[in-house]
């Protein structure tokens, strides 16, 4: 049985001015490579013999694997998440889920497609966020940053610009630098990082669906493949933590701030800011983030919230952060008509609208 950590004391951060905590060794050094690692792809080959994906319908996860009859219709709307049953006693109104940002349309009417909730992981004292996303009539997109991955310049890259604003619902927080992240970077028809066998993933398709999965097994190269995100190795599979997630070697999933800085010089805590995103088997993306998080907690939310594959993404206090978007009908989403997941998040709507943020991060937009 794990003993818990006590609860961080409350960081105050702003902007960028925790460039130290970075998973990146800013925060102190990057988590060598262990034994077993994934080997590492040159290229991501285009195999005539992979099951290339139709626009409509699509089959979620490519090749079927997993979740056999799946299938996610662009333009058709997800089932609306049910009730979650919360780890313990908490807040009230934990795993009941409210609607966030702008309505999109959907067979005929106006539907919401954001929903958003807390839980107190199991040992923990402090609400994550968890945020359920409808895939149906939702498309993602990469954003490219010039801290991560680097390599640009990019065509799709921070501010969000006003043609994109005009059907932007949601956007969160991607993951390492690639000198952390093990695993490689995809995007715009270029190799980045060289991709990584067996590395968790999140991958991007043309027609804006998404899955995520270990690369190679769970998801692979096709031609309609047009970004590819790997962030370490996966930290759900088959709807429960994987038992790496559970193992005590914490450090392997990033090196983390103190609990009350962020100074190289002091040592990192297992339980801190992290955020993870998952796929459903219903083909819905969930987002988690949370203060207070050892990489089991997050792996167990991501369950609980029904995610059948999941992925850690960026950790510590400057840079977990989703944000949705509700402007007037009509109206482009800007930071003043956007609402964070959670308030204690350093970052917030007007994060991806500065030119100055370096950092990679996916949007979710009306189709």
């Amino acid at each position: 049985m794990r003993i818990r950590g006590p609860g961080l004391v409350a960081l105050a951060v702003a902007g960028l001015g925790l460039a130290a905590c970075s998973a990146s060794p800013a925060a102190g050094p990057a988590p060598a490579q262990t034994a077993g690692a994934p080997a590492r792809i040159s290229a991501p080959a285009r195999p005539a013999s992979a099951l290339a994906r139709s626009p409509v319908p699509v089959s979620l996860p490519q090749a079927g694997r997993g979740r056999p009859g799946t299938v996610v219709v662009p333009g058709r709307p997800l089932p609306a998440p049910a009730t979650l049953v919360p780890f313990g006693p908490g807040p009230a109104g934990q795993g009941t889920w409210r609607p966030a940002g702008r309505p999109v349309a959907g067979n005929g009417q106006s539907v919401r497609v954001v929903y958003e909730t807390t839980l107190v992981p199991p040992g923990g004292t402090q609400p994550a966020g968890i945020a359920w996303m409808d895939t149906g009539l939702l498309a993602a997109r990469l954003y490219s940053g010039s801290a991560s991955p680097g390599g640009g310049p990019y065509r799709y890259t921070a501010p969000v610009e006003p043609a994109q604003a005009a059907t932007l619902v949601a956007a969160f927080n991607g993951g390492f630098k690639m000198n952390a992240a093990r695993g490689g970077y995809y995007t715009e028809g270029r190799v980045i990082d060289p991709l990584r066998a067996g590395a968790a993933s999140l991958v991007i398709y043309a027609d804006g669906s998404a899955d995520i999965g270990a690369w190679g097994s769970d998801v692979t190269m096709t031609p309609q493949v047009v970004s590819v995100r790997q962030n370490l190795l996966p930290l759900v599979a088959g709807g429960r933590p994987t038992p790496r997630a559970a193992t005590a070697h914490w450090r392997s999933w990033g090196a983390t701030c103190g609990a009350a800085s962020c100074a190289p010089t002091v040592p990192g805590i297992e339980h801190q800011w992290r955020s993870g995103l998952g796929i459903t088997a219903g083909g819905a993306l969930v987002y988690v983030a949370g203060p207070a998080l050892d990489p089991l907690q997050l792996a167990d939310l991501l369950a609980r919230a029904g995610a059948v594959r999941g992925m850690q993404l960026d950790i510590n206090p400057a840079w977990p952060v989703l944000v949705t978007y509700d402007p007037p009908a009509g109206d482009r989403a800007a930071p003043a008509n956007g609402s964070k997941l959670l308030a204690s998040t350093a970052q917030g709507p007007w994060t991806f609208f500065e030119s100055w943020w370096a950092r990679d991060f996916i949007t979710m937009s009306a189709r």
